[in-house]
């Protein structure tokens, strides 16, 4: 006994004169245990970081990528070297009789630096995933959307003879021209659709499509190319160096390239795109207007798309103009105005368009005299296009739509115009009634937008909330606004690599002048006069740095001016003098860190400062009573606001502080110089609020009054985090970083139909809070999101009977490591998910099914979506209860979308065998009768999927490997296979 006692103490005096150096050793002496525990636990998630990277990312290319992969393996490597075998049995903790108090010091102190350095590799990996623009690996086909060519005959034999065209291996490049408006896009719109689902896709390992448009931007189209190919490129870089990226990436497959409206030859080396002749298996489509630009770019084939035979032409017609057409009193009249459109598609869609659901026998004989009246003093073919178009515009109803119109021309060629930055415009010239608020505003710009799409003449933009211009449709437009003599005349110069301003183009008479996304240096500082004009577009100058101030003096009746995208560093003074402004925008002007003084601009209703780098607001601003509209999103160094600049905008009715650097404290929290919370109660117009808060805490009934009264709010407490979209997300809570035990969010949830919880530690207690203290359901919560938890969501106290989130669509859960089934969720809040369209799960490893179906849950009628991945113990969908008599009813009744992705352990979607009848019973409980969309990877041992041959009626993709879709087990009879085999897509 001595002899051990002596033994001890002499570790124990060691471990003491280690432990004496530093309190942080001895905090890590005490957290050995919990600190290897959570070591692990990271472990694990660098594992599936690094396997994720390896498998879906393409990092071939990407040195910080590559050497990321090459430190994790050597950290991983070195953990599993340096950690005894003591230490990881029992489950992490440390074996045997007898601790050596100096090694345990030792270990405990390795430990806490692997922690540090496995959090900087997750860290690092993160970023580098985004540096490399999220390289994940390209789909061979995406659909584009775009009018069908199925009932058209003569369209339909020019795809299959390109499409024969694609088979042929002595044809590379193929051509397809004809004039404007004849139809080209579409045909190869539907060339590329038919390819997702035909078995030529696996002739190509991807599909891509460019537009190049006629002011030719090799940059533009690159970064296209780099788009489809999921790499991050960036405008900043130079053509040589982009085009050597995508040389390296095309080299590697085979692709097919459509290159839609091409006017002039493209030196594909400068574009980085391989010689077709040097790269076998790949080839090249072009559509253009001219043959021989065609024949410039090699063409093996021409394609030549030709107008519609008058059938074909009546055809298209009816489609767009409706039954009218074809009733007895209108059908002779409608002949003859579909005649006139000359068999041209863009003109028969737009006449058509307009004319749908006109009754009346003399609209359609004025539609006639319109269209063959004189044509426009227009050389060439064009004409054919130009008349029925300009007719199109003449025949526009309704207060101020043709402005509206002829305003979407000054902007680029085949650009995507944002709908908010469009009606703000309109507003700022006054072509919207101005008295009304900001939301009567947008919504009165929204329908005067739906109305120009239901005439064809503006169309779905390429981002979500944005519309553009057919190309044929913008060169009109240009023509009507340029030849004009009253508001809307306008010099249109935007997109065509202009490098200065010609002041000879510059008349008196101009309304409205664009030269937006050019490559303009230097403005005129004196030499132009231009007293009329009201618009002034000069966004995207990436290389313009100075406004001189004699330049905007010659603009004195501006209400509009947009200096977006540009790398100004300071506003002129004589920008204070233009009293009519009404709309000044200065988003990504990144340069751009002081404002002056802009009390004189009385009437400036809309401000965008965002992802600029200004530091304050000027005292000035309080003095801007009429401004509605104040963007400050993504202001990093914009850390304070002086107290009483904000809340003098007595007319504010939206304020965007997303993404700032600002947090709006309480009064009790902040000095008296600094804006706080309760200044904003005084905005009474106000009804769209986005910004950031500290904490929970402290938030009186006058300030959740306010958040009641917002239409419109996304309120961030904590610590910024990424959140996921959805179509709920107009009263968007956010609460992220914050400890949540005791909180009680209740009076917040009243008012908010999305909410997400990111990284809150004491869930359960607040959610047992809520549960106590609630005395109704939160009817307004539609969407709820959470995300990094390590809370079970396991209720210790009592449950609710009560529905708490009656009208839930939408649930979210990532990365809760302690979950066991979302079924304790339910239990805890008393859910019942009669309305849940989407069910989300990614990367909560101890999950073992979704819900127990039979007690709270018998079926889920809404549910559209399930998406489930990356969860390690997952085993079925369904837990259904093993009860004699049991009977089931389908579940999931109206699904549309499975996604199964990453789930090593699940076999089938219920492991209920149901006394023998174990197919019986799973294609009563997942029947199925809506599936659309069926994905399903790494899951190795799902050998069975309960699809049925009338899923066919209503399939549209099936995703998986080959290899497991080739052993996959379907219901009976035996060719549901073969009946679904069409609709899969194998990768």
């Amino acid at each position: 006994m001595e002899v051990v006692a002596a033994i001890l103490g002499s570790a124990v005096m060691e471990a003491g004169r280690s432990l004496c150096g530093s309190f942080p050793s001895i905090k890590n002496f005490i957290s050995f245990q919990s600190n290897l525990t959570t070591l692990e636990k990271e472990k694990k998630s660098l594992v599936d970081q690094k396997d994720k990277v390896i498998e879906d990312v393409d990092y071939s290319s990407d040195a910080q990528m590559t050497q990321w992969l090459r430190e994790v393996e050597q950290f991983l490597h070195d953990v599993v070297n340096s950690v005894p075998t003591g230490i990881t049995a029992n489950n992490g903790k440390l074996c045997g009789c007898f601790f050596n108090f100096s090694e345990r010091y030792r270990l405990s102190k390795e430990t806490a630096i692997r922690l540090k350095e496995i959090e900087r590799l997750l860290k690092v990996g993160d970023i580098a995933v985004k540096m490399a623009g999220q390289n994940y690996l390209t789909k061979a086909v995406e659909h584009i959307p775009g009018p069908s060519i199925v009932n058209q005959t003569t369209a339909s034999q020019n795809l299959a003879k390109v499409m024969d065209l694609l088979n042929d291996d002595d044809v590379l490049r193929i051509g397809v021209w004809g004039m404007g408006g004849v139809g080209k896009t579409t045909l190869v719109k539907n060339l590329n659709n038919q390819l997702k689902g035909s078995s030529s896709t696996h002739q190509f390992g991807v599909v891509i499509w460019a537009t190049v448009s006629k002011n030719l931007d090799l940059k533009k189209v690159q970064i296209q190319l780099a788009e489809r190919l999921n790499f991050k490129a960036s405008m900043e870089e130079s053509v040589q160096r982009l085009a050597i990226q995508l040389h390296q990436r095309l080299q590697k497959e085979k692709f097919l390239l459509i290159l839609d409206d091409v006017w002039e030859p493209i030196d594909l080396d400068s574009l980085g795109v391989p010689q077709t002749e040097d790269h076998t298996g790949s080839k090249i489509i072009l559509t253009s207007r001219s043959l021989e630009v065609c024949r410039e770019m090699k063409t093996d084939k021409e394609v030549k798309v030709d107008v519609l035979n008058d059938e074909e032409s009546w055809q298209l017609f009816t489609e767009n103009a409706g039954k009218v057409a074809t009733s007895e009193h209108i059908e002779p009249i409608a002949r003859y105005v579909a005649r006139e459109c000359s068999g041209l598609p863009l003109a028969i869609t737009i006449v058509g368009s307009v004319m749908r659901g006109k009754t009346m026998v003399e609209l359609w004989t004025d539609a006639l005299s319109g269209l063959r009246r004189s044509v426009p003093n227009i050389k060439g073919i064009e004409n054919k296009v130009y008349n029925p178009l300009k007719w199109s515009y003449d025949s526009l109803q309704g207060k101020n739509i043709k402005p509206c119109f002829l305003y979407c021309c000054l902007y680029p060629e085949d650009f995507s115009i944002g709908v908010s930055e469009l009606v703000n415009c309109w507003l700022g010239e006054g072509l919207i009634d101005q008295q009304q608020n900001y939301e009567d505003s947008y919504n009165r710009g929204i329908a005067l937008i739906e109305n120009l799409k239901d005439c064809c003449l503006l169309e779905h933009g390429a981002h979500e909330v944005t519309v553009k211009m057919h190309d044929v449709v913008h060169d009109v437009a240009i023509w009507i606004s340029s030849t004009m003599e009253d508001e809307c005349k306008s010099i249109v110069r935007s997109g065509i690599g202009l490098t200065r301003i010609s002041e000879v183009e510059m008349s008196e008479s101009l309304k409205r002048v664009s030269f937006m996304n050019n490559r303009i240096t230097k403005l005129p500082n004196c030499g132009i006069c231009c007293p009329e004009t009201v618009s002034l577009l000069l966004q995207g100058n990436r290389f313009l740095s100075q406004i001189p101030n004699g330049f905007l003096q010659a603009f004195e009746s501006l209400k509009v001016l947009n200096l977006s995208e540009t790398r100004i560093r300071l506003l002129p003074q004589s920008m204070l003098e233009l009293g009519d402004l009404r709309i000044l925008l200065l988003k990504k002007c990144f340069y751009l860190e002081e404002l002056p003084q802009l009390g004189g601009l009385s009437k400036l209703q809309v401000l965008d400062c965002s992802e600029t780098s200004i530091r304050e607001l000027p005292s000035g601003m309080k003095s801007l009573i009429n401004l509605r509209q104040l963007y400050l999103s993504g202001t990093y160094n914009l850390k304070t606001i002086q107290s009483g600049i904000v809340s003098g905008l007595s007319g504010l009715e939206v304020l965007d502080m997303t993404s700032g650097a600002y947090i709006w404290g309480l009064m009790e929290e902040a000095n008296d110089r600094q804006a706080t919370f309760e200044e904003l109660q005084n905005l009474e117009q106000l009804h769209s609020l986005s910004i950031r808060l500290g904490r929970i805490q402290s938030l009186q009934n006058e300030d959740l009054t306010l958040i009641g009264r917002l239409r419109i709010f996304k309120l961030l407490i904590g610590p910024e985090t990424n959140s996921f979209r959805s179509k709920h997300d107009k009263r968007k809570l956010i609460i992220s970083g914050l400890q949540l035990s005791g909180e009680w969010i209740g009076r917040l949830l009243t008012n908010a139909s999305m909410m997400h919880l990111n990284n809150c530690p004491g869930l359960n207690q607040m959610l047992e809070t809520l549960v106590i203290r609630s005395i109704g359901s939160y009817t307004c919560l539609k969407s709820l999101t959470i995300t990094r938890s390590s809370s079970s969501l396991r209720p210790d106290g009592g449950c609710t009977a009560l529905d708490l989130l009656p009208n839930l669509e939408e649930l979210r859960l990532h990365d809760l490591t302690k979950l066991g089934s979302i079924s304790e969720l339910v239990g805890l809040l008393g859910l019942r998910f009669s309305r849940l369209k989407l069910l989300e799960v990614f990367r909560c490893e101890g999950l073992e099914y979704l819900l127990t179906c039979g007690n709270f849950i018998i079926s889920l009628p809404n549910l559209e979506t399930i998406k489930v991945s990356s969860c390690e113990s997952f085993v079925e969908i369904f837990n259904f209860p093993l009860q004699e008599n049991f009977v089931p009813e389908p579940v999931v009744p109206n699904l549309r979308t499975l996604k199964l992705v990453k789930l090593p352990r699940l076999e089938t979607l219920s492991r209920q065998d149901g006394s023998g009848q174990h197919s019986k019973f799973i294609s009563c409980v997942y029947h199925m009768k809506a599936i659309e969309q069926v994905e399903v990877f790494k899951c190795d041992n799902l050998r069975k999927l309960p699809l049925t041959i009338q899923n066919a009626n209503t399939m549209k993709e099936i995703r998986g490997e080959a290899e497991w879709w080739n052993q996959l087990e379907l219901e009976a009879p035996h060719n549901t296979k073969s009946s679904l085999d069409r609709f899969f897509n194998g990768e």
